[in-house]
């Protein structure tokens, strides 16, 4: 027990059923270690108030994919017919009725969905997608037939659809992998073990295959050996963009130029550009690398000198960055990359002016004055809300220059101030004025071209942007997550998953922007920039959301909306939005709290209907929803199901999804008998 526990430090402190090991795997056990941040910043300071009020919204971006003019229909992180970055229709479409659905209980495996509704995978972990690939072979896996394969652990969701919508391209995350489903747990040759790590680095990265079907509205099919098909894994030529490119912080014996990178490592969420490319956030990437573990910037990072969950430093020298060759390798991870889903053979982009963090994704508009602009949040207790800002402005139909845009602009953090600051005691208990709001501004990190941080340079800043912004006084948060602008409104939603660590000694206390001590359930915050102008430098802010269950006597909030009347929600993580405005939310970590499966639902956000949360869609056992996509214009809605089953072992799996009988909770005879990741979508039933 005492070496498993070495092993697994989060063992006997997780709650429900989220799994210690998939703590070791994701996040590199984040909750069992010394939080990251150790700056000062836990107040909020005077902020000036501004008025604002609506933005209006985008037209429709057009990308010229599979031979014809693809709409870009997004998601949030993986968002809806708005873009995931909120690109795409601004008007009116389908209304999407459905009448929510019950929380299932977190020992549950099914996949539930309202009545009049049916799902079915479109693609999962191992389906070949070239057709030199093999079918997939659970009890055979090699690394050559993963590298033609779906990865595993799909996480962001992005369908573009042509005009006709009946072709499209599916463009997923893989963030990373399950290493005790996929493998038996007795002792492997030193061989077998090698294979298996090669196997794992294929099972990462990025996936691109092309979709088909008979007619707009019915469900999709994937196109084995589709031309644009495509897989990024760790052997995937990166180019490295912005100032950092070919800077001393990025080279290493391998590339001494520092201007190119294999691979990319924890995708998470992500966007989709208006010029149709696809975004990607480098979340948990510290935990793949093995470093000194000693230098402040290590520590900010959580990098440490510990043997790796993935062990590729094994054999892969750039992931042991104790010596003076690859000690710069973790420098080139953690940014927001870019992908062109149109051209299988060009080379992706990692873009270094969007700052080095764990961005969970990103998501980019157009302002008013022709400028993108992107959100990005840190996925850490108590980091931080990005905005940046480029130097140069959108020009229609001219896609080339379009794709410079992330290189050079202006990066920003964000401080939060409340309104009813002197109120706020950790309880969660609403303010005298009947709402958690206040104003705001985002603090300059880099500005035209040059650092505002005293004594760091623009390098520093953007390869340590976290240590940038405890200098600038940001507002510790808790897991900033996805960040979504609503096109209907102007408005720009960010999903606070959750911060256990919150209020506890020697940490940040509970403010009016993260008002719960111990905040389990998480939170959602609408920010309301000047109208027109979302590259204003002062925001107002208010909460949406206070989640949890309110049956079970935990402190909510919903907008003024009815808390008996709310399906119970905990620990928001991906958004998005529908054509109506609006916000969809997945989440992830519910069994852990509320003792539910992880689900998708819909949340009103104007007039009487604003904070009503209804679930639609509830997950199998153990595993997060991921990637909401809502294409309301066909009445359906998209999710990546993530690591279903992760709290059982190699022949003794907890999950049997998606291969059901008749999508009950009984494997299938002759059906691979363990949880495959896989992309579901959900439509109305004939």
């Amino acid at each position: 027990m005492n070496d498993l526990k070495k092993l697994l430090p989060m063992l006997g402190h997780t709650r429900g059923k989220r799994s210690a090991v998939t703590c070791s795997l994701k996040c590199d056990n984040a909750c069992s270690k010394a939080v990251c941040n150790t700056s000062a910043n836990n107040y909020f300071r005077d902020i000036a108030s501004t008025e604002f009020s609506r933005r209006s919204a985008l037209g429709i971006g057009l990308a010229g994919a599979l031979s014809a003019a693809v709409l870009v229909q997004g998601n949030g992180q993986g968002q809806n017919s708005q873009g995931n970055n909120g690109v795409g229709h601004s008007g009116k479409g389908g209304k999407f009725g459905f009448t929510p659905i019950a929380p299932v209980d977190a020992s549950v495996d099914s996949f539930n969905v309202p009545a009049g509704f049916d799902w079915s995978p479109i693609i999962r972990w191992g389906d070949p997608i070239f057709n030199e690939a093999p079918d997939f072979d659970f009890a055979n896996q090699n690394a050559a037939a993963q590298a033609g394969q779906f990865g595993y652990n799909n996480d962001y969701l992005e369908i573009l659809r042509q005009p006709n919508g009946k072709k499209g391209l599916l463009v997923c995350n893989h963030e990373y992998v399950n290493p005790q489903i996929m493998f038996p747990a007795a002792p492997a040759s030193a061989a077998e073990e090698a294979e298996r790590r090669n196997i794992f680095r294929n099972a990462v990265g990025m996936t691109v295959v092309e979709l088909e079907r008979k007619k707009k509205g019915q469900p999709w099919s994937y196109v084995r050996g589709g031309g644009l098909n495509r897989r990024v894994t760790m052997d995937t030529e990166f180019e490295l963009t912005g100032p950092l490119a070919g800077s001393d912080f990025v080279k290493t014996a391998a590339d001494p130029t520092g201007t190119k990178v294999f691979g990319t490592l924890g995708n998470c969420s992500g966007g989709t550009t208006p010029w149709g490319t696809i975004l990607s956030g480098e979340e948990n990437f510290n935990g793949f690398f093995r470093t000194n573990g000693t230098s402040v910037e290590d520590r900010r990072y959580g990098l440490g000198n510990a043997a790796t969950g993935m062990g590729w430093e094994l054999e892969d020298p750039r992931f042991d960055a104790r010596g003076e060759d690859y000690r710069n390798e973790p420098n080139r991870f953690g940014y927001i990359v870019e992908i062109d889903p149109e051209d299988p053979n060009s080379t992706p982009k990692k873009h270094t002016s969007l700052g080095r963090f764990k961005h969970e994704g990103a998501n980019v508009i157009v302002a008013d004055n022709g400028k993108v602009v992107a959100y990005s949040g840190d996925d850490e207790r108590f980091d931080y809300l990005y905005k940046f800002v480029s130097k140069n402005k959108y020009k229609k139909n001219n896609r080339a220059h379009n794709m410079t845009l992330l290189n050079e602009g202006d990066l920003y953090v964000a401080q939060f101030a409340g309104n009813s600051a002197v109120e706020i005691d950790g309880s969660g208990t609403v303010p005298a004025d009947g709402k958690f709001d206040g104003s705001g501004q985002w603090l300059p990190l880099v500005l035209n071209g040059k650092s505002v941080i005293a004594g760091m340079s623009v390098q520093e800043v953007l390869v340590y942007t976290r240590l940038a912004a405890d200098k600038a006084g940001a507002t510790k948060m808790d897991r900033c997550e996805d960040v979504q602008p609503n096109l209907q409104t102007g408005k720009v939603y960010v999903a606070c998953t959750n911060n256990t660590k919150r209020g506890l000694p020697g940490q940040a206390a509970a403010d009016e922007a993260n008002p719960r001590t111990e905040n389990r359930d998480g939170h959602v915050v609408e920010i309301t920039e000047r109208r027109g102008d979302s590259t204003a430098t002062t925001f107002n802010w208010s909460l949406l959301l206070l989640c949890g269950d309110p049956a079970k006597n935990t402190q909510t909030y919903f907008s003024g909306f009815p808390a008996d009347k709310v399906s119970p929600i905990s620990c928001p993580d991906n958004l998005a939005f529908d054509t109506q405005g609006n916000l969809w939310i997945s989440t992830d970590g519910a069994p852990s709290v509320i003792g539910y499966n992880d689900g998708l639902f819909k949340v009103g956000l104007e007039g009487r209907n604003r904070g009503n949360v209804q679930q639609f869609a509830s997950m199998p056992r153990d595993a997060e929803t991921c990637g909401p996509l809502i294409h309301d214009d066909e009445s359906m809605a998209f999710v990546a199901v993530q690591h279903p089953g992760e709290d059982g072992s190699y022949g003794a799996h907890s999950s049997f999804f998606p291969d059901y009988v008749a999508q009950g909770s009984t494997p299938a005879p002759g059906k691979v008998r363990a949880p495959r990741p896989s992309v579901v979508q959900i439509f109305q039933a004939n």
